[in-house]
């Protein structure tokens, strides 16, 4: 049985780099983060040529530009759902292991969906497998990369990975469509395959073989921790300022193309940069002590700028308002790093992956809802600008309404830290709260 403790119960793993971490020298100097970076990089570049790849078979095959978009992009409802069950198996798993099933998993559903001729049922299955298993290991990556680094050196290793991502997700894609105009589909699944293979060697001999963060059943822990973790008042609010701000900027992104037409690239590429600036500069410049402070002012700052395309702003001003509104999504930095501070070490691949799964799911949501809302307007340019900026609105809104709750997880506020342990009574939840300062963190 387990107990439910909502208490100061942090068990962190010693860290393989013990010094401060405050440039990319530093940073890359720590050989497991090097492993972990250059895993993640190219697991994303793979994943991209892979994705494209099927969405270009499965249109040729069967002519339906939903079934293509599902196989591309479809990915979070399937792990939004499975992941209720699984996502303890990131504290369950030793962390090697897990990247490595998930890697293994991955390069052998490309291997078969190499084979030429294979029904697009079939096709479907093969891509649902990875994704179930990428739902139970979803915060490995971000638990393993806290205990890599120094303490407080995670948000600086997380913007840049997610720097590496964001990048390495544009290449892949590019890549991916100038490979299609000389290979086949099949032929680019081969290709991801041994890429994925490349990931696995890499993950098995450049990391250490840590121990599994917990014990206990799989589906009754992943229920209890996400019920835990969503139940609890201080981290609630975190999780809601991580997905739905960010879920309802997603839909105005995905308005940019019925605004700005065969021009969109531009804004797609604005709000790239945008994102890029915000990324470095939270995680490289900004100073631990400060950072925190800035999670309401980035939050706001990701929504404000879209609502003046309620005026239906010139191409020009469009780009520069979506890359200062994307700087904001750098808040999600700090946010994590509340996550990281005020959970116990032995849920921590849960909570983050936890984190991740709502974020993707969310964005897909909001990509839906502002795509509805656009609709209902007129379905043209201003209709677009019009749900761009209403989106914009709720996001801002919603943004206020949550800084009461966020107030709960400041550093210098009382804070109760959530952790689980194997007890041999029914469940019970208790809390304890002390006050810790910055300085304590």
């Amino acid at each position: 049985m387990f107990r439910l403790l909502a208490k100061d119960y942090l068990r962190p793993a010693a860290p393989a780099h013990t010094g401060d971490v405050q440039n990319y020298r530093q940073l890359f100097s720590i050989p497991e983060f090097r492993v972990l970076f250059a895993a993640n990089s190219l697991n994303v570049a793979a994943s991209s040529v892979a994705s494209l790849a099927l969405g270009t078979l499965t249109y040729a095959q069967t002519g339906s530009p939903v079934l293509s978009a599902f196989v591309m992009f479809g990915g979070p409802l399937v792990r939004l759902v499975s992941s209720w069950f699984l996502l303890s198996l990131a504290d369950l798993l030793r962390p090697r292991t897990a990247l490595m099933v998930a890697v293994g998993v991955m390069a052998g559903g490309n291997l078969l969906q190499a084979i030429p001729g294979s029904a697009i049922g079939l096709r479907l299955v093969l891509l649902m497998v990875p994704w179930i298993i990428l739902s139970a290991t979803s915060g490995t990556f971000g638990a393993l990369l806290s205990d890599v680094v120094p303490e407080g050196g995670f948000v600086f290793a997380r913007a840049t990975s997610n720097v590496s991502s964001g990048a390495m997700q544009i290449v892949g894609f590019s890549l991916g469509g100038v490979l299609l105009l000389h290979f086949s589909p099949t032929e680019l699944f081969a290709g991801s395959a041994g890429t994925n293979l490349l990931v696995l060697l890499l993950c098995r001999w450049g990391l250490s073989d840590r121990s599994p963060r917990a014990q206990g059943k799989a589906v009754r822990r992943s229920r209890t921790v996400n019920r835990l973790l969503i139940g609890s008042p201080v981290l609630r609010p975190v999780y809601l300022a991580l997905w739905l701000p960010n879920g309802l900027i997603v839909g105005c992104e995905a308005l940019i193309v019925p605004y700005s037409g065969a021009r969109a690239g531009f804004l797609f590429s604005a709000t790239a940069l945008g994102m890029l600036i915000g990324d470095v500069g939270m995680g490289r410049f900004v100073p631990p002590a400060f950072r925190d402070r800035l999670v309401e002012p980035a939050r706001l700052l990701l929504a404000a700028p879209y609502l003046v395309f309620l005026t239906q702003p010139s191409l020009g001003l469009a780009c520069l308002l979506a890359a200062v509104a994307s700087i904001g999504y750098s808040a999600s930095l700090p946010l994590q790093e509340r996550l990281v501070s005020w959970t116990a070490a032995d849920i921590r691949g849960q909570v983050l992956g936890l984190y991740a799964v709502g974020t993707s799911s969310m964005q897909g949501v909001g990509a839906v809802m502002a795509g509805d809302l656009a609709s209902l307007l007129g379905g043209d340019r201003h209709a677009a600008g019009l749900g761009i900026g209403l989106a914009a609105t709720a996001s801002f809104l919603v943004t206020v309404s949550l800084i009461p709750g966020l107030r709960r997880s400041r550093q210098n506020r009382p804070v109760i830290k959530v952790g689980i342990t194997p007890y041999e009574d029914k469940p019970t939840e208790t809390a304890h709260t002390e006050r810790r300062t910055s300085a304590d963190a």
